[in-house]
């Protein structure tokens, strides 16, 4: 809805500002939000500077020439010194309300736009997913949400190395070591994946071992193929396990080995080669991007020539492009200069570049992780911790309930409170997760939208008991009118602006945001107005309907977060 008062303001704003004598771009008009309008233009700024005006003046006259059509979502238009002010009629307001309740989870929906591939997580199989790995798949997967929401066609690819040296190290420590295959799968590899990497620190010999591995691996030998292919395996298993439970999902699982089988790796290799960027470096071939601005060059093939991950990576690229309108790759921080040498090379050779979302890592309060040290805290655990901490939480706030009901609140609540907590900070920004704080309901994180949903439902399920609410009954919004009322149909109206940005910036902290402004207008509008209470029936019934919108955008909000909606906390 936000989106259509913005598109009207602009094109009333664009022709005012043609009748006094100028013409401007939409990306001139400057429009922003203000706490004194609901869009506030600084296009009065940039015109007085540009012919040698009094902005004030300018901005006067502007406005003097507006015309508002008949049935605008624009109310009123008025100049504050320099800026623009336009603020949402009635008509805005209760189209709004109309719409969430004919749209439901619908509402806030794009039109259909381009097809994206978007690949995170992609976390090497030699080992459980930690917490420095699910910072990743949140990002990942709730920007997958949004970007479906704001219309794109999107997949969503988990890269699979099945032929890198940490894969030859799970290979060769599962002929080593047996492994204890009552344990979950990915943490029966991580035990034998530690013990191997003891053993190569202690005897270097054995690293030889490992490159015989290498060679074989990518000369085809059958038999070191099947031994790396089970090896992977049991450990994506695992990882498809935890991914579950954290609501995270792949539409597909592509392996590396698939571009060696398939001569895609000889292919690029060979088309780098000519564009006259390689060069032998101690006889490993480079690759000199120095005119992209990289001192460092980009080793593509080892001295024994075997190809390395970044190689591998570049074919993968290259077939993601023939996939997709856009690609869209989701890294770490430690893949800041691979990925800008990765796009430099696809550049080079005429190949669709990636956008790449580069995120700071989290951390616990315990300090860093490395499995390959065997320190870490696996995404399981910090699970069982949270949900278990979850559940106590309810059995203390509704110990009337049942065993089941406790337990399935506990897990949304506590993998919604997981997810919230690392999505909600800006991506290039580090952060230290603290599970206890998470789950305070008073700290406005999850469980406190969660719990603002909860209580949307139960007042809707009280009022057809106490006042024979029928939530298909006509209404009339225009009843509407108390502060905390339009307040809460505005937040709600921001949804698609707020899912458009996402998508635009590809920052999804930004609709994390969004979803607990929305609890705290709606638990202000519970807060000062009656609503069963109201003695107005068309006041009550138009109040129930906006808790019914408030209920299905919460709902919508939280989904699009990955985040459970429960009816009952």
């Amino acid at each position: 809805m936000f989106l259509e008062l913005k598109a009207q303001a602009t094109s009333i704003l664009k022709e005012a500002i043609r009748k006094v004598g100028f013409d401007v771009e939409d990306s001139e008009l400057q429009f922003e939000t203000s706490s004194h309008a609901d869009l506030a233009s600084r296009a009065a700024f940039r015109l007085a500077n540009i012919h040698k005006q009094n902005p004030k003046e300018l901005a006067s006259r502007i406005v003097s020439a507006i015309e508002i059509p008949e049935g605008s979502y624009i109310g009123k238009v008025s100049a504050a010194g320099p800026y623009i002010n336009f603020l949402a009629g009635r008509h805005y307001l209760d189209r709004t309300v109309t719409a969430v309740r004919e749209e439901k989870e619908k509402f806030g929906c794009g039109a259909p736009k381009d097809r994206i591939l978007l690949e995170h997580t992609s976390a090497n199989p030699n080992g459980p997913l930690h917490v420095g790995h699910i910072r990743n798949s949140i990002i990942g997967d709730t920007l997958a949400r949004i970007l479906r929401r704001a219309g794109y066609d999107v997949e969503v690819q988990y890269y699979v190395n099945d032929m890198g040296r940490q894969i030859a190290v799970v290979s060769w420590a599962c002929e080593r070591f047996e492994l204890d295959l009552s344990r979950k799968s990915d943490s029966a590899i991580a035990d034998v994946y530690i013990k191997a990497n003891v053993e190569l620190d202690k005897n270097p010999d054995y690293v030889k071992e490992i490159d015989t591995l290498m060679e074989k691996i990518e000369a085809g030998d059958l038999g070191t193929i099947e031994r790396f292919d089970k090896a992977v395996s049991l450990a994506i298993a695992g990882i498809k396990e935890t991914l579950f439970r954290l609501n995270v999902v792949h539409d597909k699982f592509v392996k590396e080995s698939h571009f060696l089988k398939s001569g895609a790796i000889h292919d690029i290799v060979e088309r780098i080669k000519a564009t006259g960027r390689t060069e032998m470096d101690k006889g490993a071939l480079v690759v000199n991007l120095s005119d992209y601005g990289f001192e460092k060059t980009l080793v593509i093939q080892r001295s024994n020539g075997t190809s390395l991950y970044t190689t591998r990576d570049l074919a993968y690229h290259e077939w993601k492009a023939g996939q997709a309108d856009r690609i869209i790759d989701v890294f770490g921080a430690d893949h800041k200069l691979i990925s800008g040498q990765l796009r430099a090379t696809l550049n080079s050779i005429g190949i669709k570049e990636p956008e790449v979302v580069i995120f700071e890592f989290v951390s616990l309060p315990e300090g860093s992780m490395s499995t390959r040290r065997g320190q870490f805290i696996s995404a399981d655990d910090l699970f069982d911790r949270v949900t278990e901490a979850a559940f106590e939480q309810v059995e203390s706030r509704r110990p009337e309930t049942s065993a089941e009901f406790k337990k399935q609140v506990a897990e949304m609540v506590g993998i919604g409170a997981v997810r919230y907590d690392i999505v909600r900070v800006s991506p290039e920004k580090s952060t230290v997760f603290n599970w206890k704080e998470a789950l305070d309901f008073e700290k406005q994180g999850a469980p406190y939208i969660q719990y603002s949903h909860a209580r949307a439902c139960s007042i809707l399920e009280k009022a057809k008991e106490e006042v024979a609410w029928d939530p298909a009954a006509e209404i009339n919004p225009s009843f509407l009118v108390e502060d905390s009322e339009i307040d809460l149909i505005k937040k709600m109206a921001m949804f698609d602006s707020i899912i458009d940005l996402g998508a635009r910036e590809l920052k999804p902290h930004v609709l994390a945001i969004y979803a607990r402004e929305l609890a705290d207008a709606f638990n202000q509008f519970y807060r000062f107005v009656p609503v069963i209470a109201a003695e107005d029936e068309q006041v009550r019934v138009s109040r129930l309907a906006l808790v019914d919108c408030a209920r299905i955008v919460l709902a919508n909000s939280l989904d699009t977060l990955g985040i459970g909606a429960p009816e009952s906390m």
